[in-house]
């Protein structure tokens, strides 16, 4: 059975939240894998949940970037109708290899009901793991359309480009905060680079301080798998 669908004043009003925890600044957005999970950290008092492509991949028994897109969508939708904060999807890559096909996932995303989408630029091929820079810009422009056919200005979706250098080997920081300057001019509300440990890193270069500033919070933004970082610490950092 197919869950139930919030209404599409529902979903805007969530979007526009989104949009505020960001204006207001630094929050905690935790990785729930399923509905129940979802759940249980709204009622812990989490104003916003964000998918996890491993964690649901590994509640499928699959293993990470091993469910199909249509898996995710149903997923997404899922996730979208348990909880009344917005949801952030973890889109990985868009699920296709050229831009057309990654608008077309990222549309599907949209009408799932979601308020935040992340793509990277990662590619799960281990001999070139980073889409080279332009397809990858081309990647996420497929993105933003996507997004900006789907709404009012106040109404769309919070679009999230993503970096994958340190996590899959190539940990060079100044292409990392290259791409992610790109992506911003590119139209990524938000910009992030996962594995980045903000605490071990030397003082910044001063084009990592461009306008509009994204690019400085995603650089200085790693996951938090370290139970040790908290919440005031990542304040401290910048964001």
């Amino acid at each position: 059975m197919r869950p139930h669908r919030p209404s599409i004043a529902a979903v805007i009003e969530q979007r526009r939240s989104f949009r505020r925890l960001h204006e207001r600044g630094c929050f905690v957005l935790p990785n729930p894998w399923d509905p129940g999970s979802a759940r249980t950290l709204q009622s812990l008092g989490f104003k916003a949940v964000a998918t996890t492509s491993a964690g649901f991949a590994w509640s499928q028994a699959r293993p990470d970037n091993g469910v199909t897109v249509d898996q995710v969508i149903e997923h997404l939708r899922a996730m979208v109708a348990a909880v009344d904060v917005p949801v952030n999807a973890d889109s990985e890559a868009g699920f296709a290899t050229d831009a057309a096909g990654v608008e077309h996932n990222v549309r599907r995303a949209v009408e799932a009901g979601v308020a935040g989408l992340s793509t990277e630029d990662s590619t799960g091929d281990p001999a070139q793991p980073l889409y080279p820079r332009e397809p990858a810009i081309e990647r996420l422009r497929a993105a933003r359309q996507a997004l900006d056919a789907a709404g009012g200005p106040d109404e769309r979706v919070l679009l999230v480009g993503r970096s994958d250098g340190f996590s899959v080997g190539r940990p060079d920081l100044a292409e990392t905060i290259g791409r992610l300057q790109a992506y911003s001019e590119t139209g990524a509300d938000l910009t992030r680079s996962p594995g980045v440990d903000q605490r071990r890193l030397s003082p910044l270069p001063p084009a990592c301080l461009r306008e509009p500033s994204t690019a400085l919070r995603s650089c200085l933004w790693s996951n938090c798998r370290d139970v040790s970082t908290r919440s005031w610490e990542v304040r401290r950092t910048g964001c």
